[in-house]
């Protein structure tokens, strides 16, 4: 297997089949990049994968998982008026944590320059919506750039470093998540490590206004539409935008992943009818004005192929009045257009809608056999599992009110355990959850939380809590690591990117906010845990349960890198059985099944062995391979 860190310091030219991802790290190393940040989120964490294949005493640059997005922007900022190439990445909803720093990048004088690398989520994939960051953009006045595939993420990287140093302002990379997993062979530049960097502190008030208050904002904002033009006329003469085929009088304008899938889909046109020629953006904002005027002007019908929102279609249609173009500009017609990756498939019925002389109609797919929804779910041994099946016994049962937060624990709202009614975003459920008390004495209200949210967005909503003294209880649920997006570091983990540094605890932490009411228990404890809910519970005001266990998924693979380790499992004794299936309806391991005959067995290629089902069963019938039954 090939050592990816190796690769990525490679000195002489190569090529190499990777992700977009780790295309995208290898041209961090050749731009000079001195300092990334980011917070982990899909699809983004294969950047820090790469990142973290190169020992740190090697890594050419500064890297850190920051608490959270907008923590991690303002170190890549503050290192970019210091002087240094910066870049922070993060994904498309953790844009909203940033705004409020990221907002003001535009007036700013980045003397080093700064990449905001942006992984936006078209179908929602794994994200709560599909925001489409190009209203960001347009709103702070920053330039997009977008590349289609792993070879463009390797060459728009580099030219937006060197964009970001000559006009010194911040410069958007926006990939999706088809770009940062799509592989390919990419044939990289050699990389010439220099002797040693200047890293002599370079920030200096007097390059611009830093300090953005009333009297002091005209200025800076002329300055970054100013910027907006020169950056417009830099990528032009770049000839970063393409025009693909020569076409007739129809033509196509997009950007991005979107102009693969129309080219396969143009690919099928029978050679004797023409293909309209598309011209692919390589950035969407600032628009390219004499690019998409020229193309317009030589057709007489162009149909704009956009992802998510009509951001170019409405932009275009307002550049071609103001030109006086008399092309026919064909933008989204129906609901579906605004939603979903543009796949080939749905590219091809965008396409037929618009032209049915020319692309036909979407193949009728075989008629399949029907396949079982497969809903997901937590891991074998997931401690948040025992900790819900622990915690249900605990709530009253005509009406608690659960509310979920953002974590592998989100998955608790499903069946059968139900729990996590309402969610909005990181850090939201503590906020949420005092609303929900107020005005509220018949329905306990208890909140969930994983710990990496803890630091990243918890801790204002368990202040405020504190602060305004509101009835509710706070399950924390802590496993040790960022499990959801790749088991990422975090300020409790007791290491950080680069090595092993002092943990956080979170009860510290909560005892230095002045929470009086904590309980801690592993939630392998099932029975404790519920009593401890139920004292958690009753008492008046804000109370806190640490609900504790490492993730499994994590320790089992670290396990499995021993030498000596051996699978363990556990068995269904089918005399001691009673067939009230409990550990399959009501504790819910995926490692169960249930035969049509009613009798249960455990999947060994799922089982862990890990025992957390044992007391689960009423009639004691789950046991260790190689044990009886356990006790009920």
């Amino acid at each position: 297997m090939k050592n990816m860190g190796g690769m990525l310091l490679t000195t002489t030219p190569f090529s190499e089949i990777v992700m977009g991802n780790t295309a995208l790290v290898r041209a961090m190393v050749e731009a000079g990049t001195r300092v990334v940040t980011s917070y982990p989120g899909s699809p983004t964490p294969e950047i820090a994968i790469a990142i973290q294949s190169i020992p740190a005493d090697r890594r050419p640059f500064y890297f850190e998982f920051s608490t959270n997005e907008k923590v991690a922007a303002e170190v890549a900022f503050g290192a970019s008026i210091n002087g240094h190439l910066a870049t922070v990445f993060f994904k498309s909803v953790g844009l909203n944590v940033a705004a409020d720093t990221f907002v003001q990048f535009s007036l700013m004088h980045c003397l080093g320059g700064l990449v905001v690398v942006l992984g936006d989520d078209p179908g929602a994939n794994s994200s709560q919506n599909e925001q489409d960051n190009r209203h960001y953009a347009r709103m702070s006045y920053t330039p997009v750039l977008e590349p289609a595939n792993p070879t463009e993420v390797y060459e728009y990287y580099l030219e937006a470093a060197n964009l970001a140093r000559t006009t010194a302002k911040a410069i958007i990379l926006r990939l999706t998540t088809h770009v940062c997993h799509a592989k390919e062979r990419v044939a990289f530049r050699g990389w010439n490590p220099p002797a040693a960097y200047d890293d002599r502190p370079r920030f200096d008030p007097g390059l611009g206004s830093y300090i953005p208050i009333t009297a002091r904002v005209f200025a800076p904002k002329r300055e970054a539409l100013a910027a907006l033009g020169r950056v417009e006329r830099w990528v032009d003469e770049r000839g970063l935008h393409r025009v693909i085929g020569n076409g007739g009088e129809r033509g196509l304008i997009t950007s991005g992943m979107v102009a693969l899938s129309a080219q396969e889909v143009l690919a099928e046109v029978p050679e004797t009818l023409e293909k309209p020629a598309i011209l692919k953006l390589a950035m969407p904002y600032p628009l390219p004005v004499r690019a998409i005027a020229e193309f317009l002007a030589a057709r007489r019908e162009v149909k704009i192929l956009e992802e998510l929102d009509d951001n170019l279609e409405k932009e275009i249609k307002a550049l071609a009045y103001d030109q006086g173009l008399a092309t026919r500009i064909v933008g989204k017609g129906e609901l579906d257009d605004w939603v979903g990756e543009y796949t080939p498939d749905k590219v091809r019925a965008i396409l037929h809608r618009t032209w049915p002389d020319l692309v036909p109609a979407p193949r009728v797919a075989a008629t399949a056999m029907p396949v079982p929804l497969r809903p997901a779910q937590m891991c074998p041994g997931c401690g948040h599992r025992s900790a819900f099946h622990a915690i249900k016994q605990a709530l009253p049962a005509d009406g608690a009110i659960t509310v979920a937060d953002i974590g592998c624990h989100t998955l608790g709202f499903q069946e059968p355990y139900r729990m996590g009614e309402v969610l909005l975003c990181m850090g939201a459920s503590t906020g949420i959850g005092s609303g929900l008390a107020l005005f509220n004495r018949s329905r306990p209200v208890v909140a969930f939380l994983g710990d990496s949210t803890f630091f990243h967005a918890g801790l204002p909503g368990i202040v405020n809590a504190l602060f305004n003294r509101h009835n509710l209880t706070l399950v924390l649920m802590e496993n040790g690591t960022t499990a959801m997006t790749g088991h990422q570091e975090h300020a409790a983990s007791g290491r950080n990117a680069n090595g092993p540094v002092d943990a956080i605890p979170v009860r510290r932490v909560l005892e230095g906010l002045g929470v009086r009411n904590i309980f801690e228990v592993d939630t392998y404890r099932q029975k404790e845990l519920t009593e401890l809910m139920r004292q958690a519970l009753a008492q008046e005001g804000f109370s806190v349960v640490i609900a504790r266990h490492p993730c499994m998924l994590l320790f089992t693979r670290n396990q499995r890198r021993k030498s000596g380790y051996q699978a363990r499992h556990v068995h269904i004794d089918q005399a001691t059985c009673a067939r009230i299936h409990t550990c399959v309806q009501t504790f819910a391991c995926p490692s169960f099944s249930r035969a049509a005959d009613g009798s249960v067995s455990v999947n060994p290629e799922l089982c862990i062995g890990d025992g957390s089902c044992i007391q689960t069963c009423p009639t004691g019938a789950i046991a260790r391979d190689g044990q009886e039954g356990g006790t009920p």
